[in-house]
């Protein structure tokens, strides 16, 4: 039983609040094989799903734990698959029957029980994603999978860095249109779109810098560092390529706005 379905249960009358403690401090450890500990109550206390970071992980074991997470808390988002492992991986949890998305130009993946809905009735925010140039749009994936399974409505508009700025304008506007709560902006080279779209807009804007640039300040170093220097108020910054925690913040600020204003 998951946390959710033993509260109700106990709400219901069904067990006892003996019985529900028993149920609660079971649930609350989740060892899979002695590879990994999940945290089975995050979602449930964050609002975050668990999240597996798969880059150094063996195949068997990626798959061994996604199951896990799946069968615990109905969903799970693995970033940074090995390219090699990804069809692969994507192939074997399809045929246990779960729903699987990989990210456009990404290899993060969004797992779900084939029963869990993906889409919400009523969205619990909304997050706008922008991405400077198509080398960004993997890291802008991952934002928008963890913003999608923290159970936000998503908002994309990619390539519209400001090499053309006329490109950001009409992504910006249907951004307000719909009110997002918070914009993630991910960008490259020199990283200033997240600087531009700061200033003109009052919503909250997290940018990520991405690894996508050569030379000097190369790997993403140049768009840190404009990011963090940046002179427009109102920009949180997170570091290099990294899209879950960019997303999951964003998420988090569209969640409580919403709440805020029901």
């Amino acid at each position: 039983m998951d946390l959710r379905t033993i509260l109700e249960k106990f709400a219901k009358g069904a067990i006892t609040a003996e019985e529900a403690q028993k149920e609660i401090s079971i649930h609350a450890i989740e060892h899979v094989d002695n590879i990994a500990r999940l945290d089975v109550g995050r979602e449930m206390r964050r609002g975050l799903p668990e999240i597996v970071f798969a880059e150094r992980k063996e195949y068997a074991d990626t798959l061994q734990i996604a199951v896990a997470a799946v069968k615990r808390n109905g969903q799970v988002v693995v970033s940074r698959v090995k390219k090699k492992d990804l069809a692969k991986l994507a192939s074997a949890l399809k045929k246990k029957g779960l729903f699987v998305e990989v990210g456009r130009n990404s290899t993060t993946i969004l797992v779900a029980a084939a029963n869990k809905s993906q889409k919400q009735k009523q969205a619990l925010g909304r997050v706008g994603i922008m991405a400077a140039g198509t080398s960004d749009i993997g890291v802008a994936e991952e934002a928008r999978l963890v913003a999608e399974a923290m159970g936000c409505d998503v908002i994309t508009s990619y390539d519209v860095g400001i090499a053309g700025m006329h490109r950001v304008f009409p992504a910006l506007k249907e951004m307000l249109a719909k009110k997002v709560g918070a914009i993630v902006v991910v960008a490259g080279m020199e990283g200033a779109l997240a600087s531009v779209v700061a200033s003109m807009v009052d919503v909250p804007v997290v940018g990520v810098p991405t690894s996508v640039g050569y030379g000097f300040g190369a790997d993403g170093i140049a768009a840190l560092a404009s990011m963090l220097q940046s002179c427009t108020l109102g920009l949180a910054v997170v570091n290099i390529d990294n899209g879950v925690g960019a997303g999951a913040f964003a998420a988090s600020v569209a969640k409580s706005a919403t709440r805020q204003t029901r």
